[in-house]
């Protein structure tokens, strides 16, 4: 009876620690609004603040998880890089030691009630009295910490009746293999429990109660921390790219300070007892394991610092899904942007290629159901065309003649014309105006017609069937008067109420989109003929000198 007591207090310490963490985390993120985002948005531009802002706001919400994860949305965002968001992994295991100062300054030299029930009821106060607003969710993290010192006292507790009824010499770390087992213990119980703050919390109060010595509690913060690793790959299961990257980030630096710290663990308690003992502060356990987890988390990220962008780098590399596989440009190299002839070369044929697949994505518009696809291929050529504009202002300025700079504007044009189409095309896909037109089979072909002319004219204009700016603007104008006479047919239809109304203005809204698509593609469309004759002729032109050079010869 007195074991299914025993273990039924530990389960329910457990229990309440696990509540309160959640309680701080959620109560404190929903007091912290859109403050909260503000903070890692801008405390994060180099990685020494992003250091900083891991480690503030895992102190505060007690999880090193919960930051992560705020920190994934931010890079998936584009508010922060890959480079920023490993200092903020890095800060929140900093921030995570939080846990054991709180147990150690507060669990073990104050009454615990006389803290945390107040804490309770006040927040409970607030929670009741002022609903649906943020001092109600304050409320509820004042309530979370109350708990986590309520947890601590029913731990104590009955760690305290664990010693006095089992023989304590059977739990003492013997050696490299009884380290290496509370090393595993505390791995299995931050998996379990999935958080590292209860299993450190409740290792403190065993060490604290004399259930086991202080190196092997040791071993079980080391453990705690490798532990809540799991939580971060349990999350990057199924997930994006950059959560991947940021869980294996995550992986890496708990896994290399856990190896240090088990390393040189004797060592960090010696300089542990020597630290306490130069300020004249009383070793207890609870103090040592608080400062033993700090330190070598500190000692973690001062090695990993140094490193860090050859992590980054090497991360980026790594978990790439399809879309960014194809999101890389074909033709662009770091190597040819010192030579701008080389650059201008390659600038021509990934824009080609670049219009070649939107066309593709265009004709697919005309077909039911594919929408997803499109939107997702969408987001390939516009990433692809992102880094068509970095590429083209990463050219060496200083070798750049005053033509080559022409060139390379007008190809940036380009690019900004092709960008713009593909947010029409998406919007298209969006719009499904074949689906709006089931039914009106003389509307349906009309607009099914001009799409057709419409994909004729982008396929003849980049094969360069259509060389001529005069030739262009006839194609042009062919198509808006198409487009003029489908719209006013639209217009009737729903004048006459053949047509519901919101199906017209979906259509007309479709037909706007299409409109939009040919004058940008004409634009870039003539703007590549002019750089791609322009090219030609220097080429010639160096041909031409090259030949005299050797007939001088």
């Amino acid at each position: 009876m007195e074991t299914i007591t025993l273990l039924g207090t530990l389960l329910g310490g457990i229990g309440i620690f696990l509540v309160a963490i959640n309680m701080m985390t959620d109560g404190l993120k929903l007091a912290a609004g859109e403050s909260l985002r503000h903070v890692l948005a801008t405390w994060t531009k180099t990685p020494q603040r992003g250091v900083a802002a891991g480690f503030c706001m895992t102190a505060l919400v007690q999880s090193s998880s919960a930051v992560t994860v705020a920190s994934l949305g931010f890079v998936n965002a584009g508010l922060i890089t890959m480079y920023q968001a490993l200092g903020v992994v890095y800060g929140a295991n900093v921030g995570t030691t939080i846990t054991g100062w709180l147990v150690a300054a507060v669990g073990f030299k104050f009454n615990i009630q006389a803290i945390a029930l107040p804490l309770i009821g006040f927040g409970a106060l607030l929670k009741l009295l002022r609903p649906q607003t943020r001092l109600a969710a304050t409320g509820i993290a004042l309530v979370g910490f109350g708990l986590f010192f309520i947890g601590v006292d029913v731990l104590k507790g009955a760690f305290e009746s664990v010693v006095a009824t089992f023989d304590l010499s059977a739990l003492e770390a013997d050696g490299l293999t009884g380290m290496v087992t509370f090393l595993l213990v505390g791995i299995v119980m931050t998996t379990l429990t999935q958080s590292s703050s209860a299993s450190i919390a409740l290792t403190i109060t065993a060490a604290a109660s004399g259930i086991i010595d202080i190196y092997a509690a040791g071993a079980m913060v080391i453990g705690a921390n490798v532990g809540t690793t799991s939580t971060a790959i349990l999350a990057a299961i199924g997930a994006t790219s950059n959560a991947k990257r940021v869980a294996a980030a995550q992986v890496v630096f708990n896994l290399l300070t856990a190896v240090i710290a088990f390393a040189i663990l004797p060592v960090l308690f010696y300089l542990i007892r020597q630290f306490t003992g130069l300020i004249n502060l009383t070793p207890n356990p609870a103090l040592s394991l608080a400062l033993f987890h700090t330190l070598f988390n500190l000692l973690g990220v001062i090695i990993i610092f140094p490193v860090n962008q050859y992590l980054a780098n090497f991360l980026m590399k790594r978990f790439c899904s399809a879309e960014e596989n194809a999101s890389r440009p074909r033709f662009l190299d770091k190597t040819i942007a010192a030579t701008p002839s080389l650059a201008t070369n390659a600038l021509l044929l990934e824009l080609k290629l670049v219009a070649d697949k939107l066309l593709a994505q265009f004709d697919k518009t005309s077909e039911l159901g594919n929408q997803h696809a499109i939107e997702q291929e969408i987001k390939v050529l516009q990433s692809l065309c992102q880094q068509i504009s970095n590429f083209i202002v990463s050219v060496e300025q200083a070798a750049l003649s005053q033509h080559t700079t022409a060139l390379l504007a007008k190809l940036m044009r380009v690019e900004h014309y092709l960008f713009t189409c593909c947010h029409c095309v998406e919007k298209l896909a969006r719009l499904t105006p074949n689906k709006a037109l089931m039914g009106q089979q003389q509307l349906h072909s009309q607009f099914s017609e001009y799409q057709k002319q419409l994909s004729h004219f982008m396929k003849t204009s980049l094969a360069k069937e259509l060389t001529a700016a005069s030739e262009l603007t006839s194609a042009t104008e062919q198509l808006q008067s198409l487009h003029d006479d489908v719209k006013d047919d639209l217009i009737l239809a729903g004048t006459h109420a053949t047509l519901a109304v919101d199906k017209m203005v979906q259509n007309i809204n479709a037909l706007a989109e299409m409109w939009q698509l040919s004058q940008q593609w004409q634009k870039a469309m003539l703007l590549l003929y002019q750089v791609e004759s322009q090219l030609d002729n220097s080429q010639a032109d160096e041909l031409e000198q090259h030949g005299s050079l050797e007939i001088s010869r």
